[in-house]
């Protein structure tokens, strides 16, 4: 078995999407100034980094992460690869190796862009009607590796809102640069934040035996 962290590191400086809280931690404790203990303080919103968001997150009264069933962020998935592919629509899944997996990742060149500097507002992301199919599919938990699954400056955020309203959940942030492709089993999990919209999560697939992405 080959396990692979596909979570982000959360550190100073990391990418964020525009106008979200940054992220920052503190020493507020420290061996090296003479006391016990080092402990340090965060500052983050529930979307830093490698994150789940749930239905609460665009949805009124939706499911909130506390609440969510963790069987859907637990079990058999699919990395499917998308490189070479700016927008994920029906017809490009229709044409893919998508089958009847309740979770799917989407490995796009979007791993490439999360090693840029700045926030690049032309990454891969997913349609209304991509969305949809995916729905159509049986799909739980979609996940990409950006900060979100809709095209920057649509506001009316489709993907999340057609995803989300039907219960599924979505994971963005996902570092799937080594990450092969094809079936996987995938182990996400949020932090347990009460009536949480969204929260941070460290994300792991594992598969069958190494092999090339």
């Amino acid at each position: 078995m080959a396990i692979f962290d596909v979570s982000l590191t959360l550190k100073k400086g990391m990418l964020s999407f525009p106008g979200d809280p940054a992220f920052s931690i503190e020493r507020v404790f420290s061996r090296e100034q003479g006391e016990e203990f080092n402990l340090s303080l965060l500052s983050l919103a529930t979307h830093t980094g490698t994150h789940v968001d749930a239905p609460a997150h665009y949805i009124d009264g939706g499911r909130t992460i506390d609440s969510m069933a963790l069987k859907m962020m637990i079990g058999p998935g699919v990395v499917l690869d998308m490189r070479g592919i700016g927008v994920i629509d029906r017809r490009v899944l229709e044409e893919s190796a998508l089958t009847d997996e309740t979770r799917v990742f989407f490995k796009t060149d979007n791993s490439l862009k999360l090693r840029e500097p700045a926030f690049n507002d032309n990454y891969t992301y997913i349609t209304d009607n991509g969305a949809e199919l995916l729905i159509e599919r049986g799909v739980k938990l979609v996940g990409i590796d950006y900060m979100s699954v809709d095209r920057s400056d649509d506001e009316c955020a489709p993907a999340h809102r057609i995803l989300l309203s039907s219960g599924a959940f979505i994971v963005e942030g996902l570092d799937l640069f080594d990450a092969p492709v094809g079936p996987c089993r995938i182990y996400c999990l949020p932090l347990k934040i009460e009536s949480g919209d969204g929260a941070p999560a460290r994300v792991l697939i594992e598969t069958a035996q190494f092999s090339c992405a």
